[in-house]
């Protein structure tokens, strides 16, 4: 095989087997470099082949190399419950009041970017069904005549002791908004990635036909910022949705030098994706018990504060005052004696440092539902209890509505800790 001839597209599965493939060298070194996989090695018994290793990010990507081929990462998790994982993460409400699949419409498509690329369309298409909204926008520019406001600063400087032309301000009745962009912005992005089925790419040209008058966003550039209100709610799902794409995981490796992007596409970190569910679900389900939580709340493990540590989430009482518990999330395959020596270590600390009685890990699964430690020389509170770390695992493969009662019921368990003395 030469360099530059081409590839069949690369299937994986998330963090399956190492699969040898034939890939040219530079193709080989783009995906290496591109962070997207566990490992990209040459094979050492192939010559021209490549050992390719998915780790916890899934979706599609296209090598822009002489050979380079579409690598998919195929999910563990069907991606109907994927989706629900994303959705509830992004609108919990709507979720929690209905906990069917339906929350996001993936269609019959089973693989990420595909799933996506329809949630996406079916999304802005209910958004857009009574028309494109509008809104006011401030313009300034040059002009003739004086319309809106005078621009004074810019008047002195640019024309001072001339008139005209005057440098003005004025609101503007236009359709292009924050919302506008963001959804064009979401469907251009969309366009341009391997494996959006051909029905679903000519759906969201047509969404993009229809967002023709929001200006396009410039790649790198700060997503534009906007406001839930009652003017936009029917734009919300899908604004939520497309903020996903546009902010999610993106590989984009530009080798040194001129050269064109390397590698391009759309990945879900597994991990985070884990991470923001039950983060979100057990901060919903905690407010049914009067509590409150924060995610990623800094402290320090040690006096001197040099020592940083961010739980996944810090339970409080209502007034925000006190601490309850502790909990983090876990996306992790279970060990064969199911324990992650170094994930408990890590939970320790976590309750030392906030004088707390007990901690909580949440894994993507497990052989048993909870168990727990009670660790050796540690006492907490007048009664000399010792600290107490929980390892809970959920079934991903479970119904929502399981999986959001088995987080429920790690709530009512943070809750019935109480504030220590």
């Amino acid at each position: 095989m030469t360099g530059t001839a081409a590839v069949p597209d690369v299937t994986l599965r998330e963090y399956g087997p190492a699969v040898s493939v034939p890939l040219g060298t530079a193709a080989g070194r783009a995906l290496a470099a591109s962070g997207m996989l566990e490992s990209a090695t040459p094979d050492p018994v192939r010559d021209g082949h490549w050992l390719l290793r998915a780790g916890s990010r899934v979706g599609a990507v296209r090598v822009r190399t002489p050979g380079g081929p579409v690598v998919r990462v195929m999910p563990k998790t069907p991606v109907s419950r994927l989706f629900f994982l994303l959705g509830f993460s992004l609108d919990p409400a709507r979720a929690w009041r209905d906990s069917r699949e339906g929350t996001v419409d993936t269609g019959a498509y089973d693989g990420v970017v595909p799933a996506l690329a329809h949630a996406v369309e079916r999304q802005v298409d209910t958004a857009l069904r009574q028309g494109v909204l509008q809104g006011y926008r401030t313009a300034e520019e040059t002009s003739s005549v004086v319309r809106g406001r005078l621009r004074e600063a810019e008047q002195i400087r640019r024309h001072f002791g001339r008139t005209p032309p005057v440098e003005i301000a004025y609101d503007t009745y236009t359709a292009d908004t924050a919302e506008n962009r963001i959804l064009r912005a979401a469907t251009e992005r969309l366009l341009r990635l391997p494996g959006v089925p051909g029905p679903v790419r000519r759906r969201l040209a047509h969404q993009r036909a229809r967002l023709a008058d929001a200006l396009p966003l410039t790649r790198g550039q700060e997503l534009p910022r906007w406001q839930p209100s009652r003017l936009n709610s029917r734009y919300q799902p899908a604004l939520r949705l497309a903020e996903a794409v546009l902010r999610g995981t993106s590989p984009e490796h530009r080798p040194a030098g001129p050269d064109p992007l390397a590698v391009d596409g759309f990945l879900l970190d597994m991990n985070k994706l884990f991470e923001d569910f039950v983060t979100v679900a057990l901060r919903e389900a905690l407010l049914e018990h009067g509590l409150t939580s924060r995610f990623q709340d800094p402290h320090h493990l040690d006096t001197a504060g040099l020592v940083r540590i961010r739980p996944d989430l810090v339970v409080r009482t209502g007034d925000g005052r006190t601490l309850l518990g502790v909990v983090d999330a876990k996306y992790k395959v279970e060990k064969a004696d199911g324990l992650h020596n170094a994930d408990l270590y890590q939970a320790l600390a976590y309750a030392t440092a906030l004088g707390l009685g007990e901690a909580h890990l949440v894994y993507a699964s497990g052989r048993q539902t909870e168990r727990y430690h009670d660790v050796r020389g540690t006492t907490v509170g007048p009664c000399g209890r010792r600290v107490r770390l929980y390892q809970h695992s959920l079934d991903l493969s479970r119904e929502p509505a399981q999986l959001l009662s088995a987080l429920r019921d790690i709530a009512g368990r943070l809750a019935r800790v109480g504030p220590r003395s």
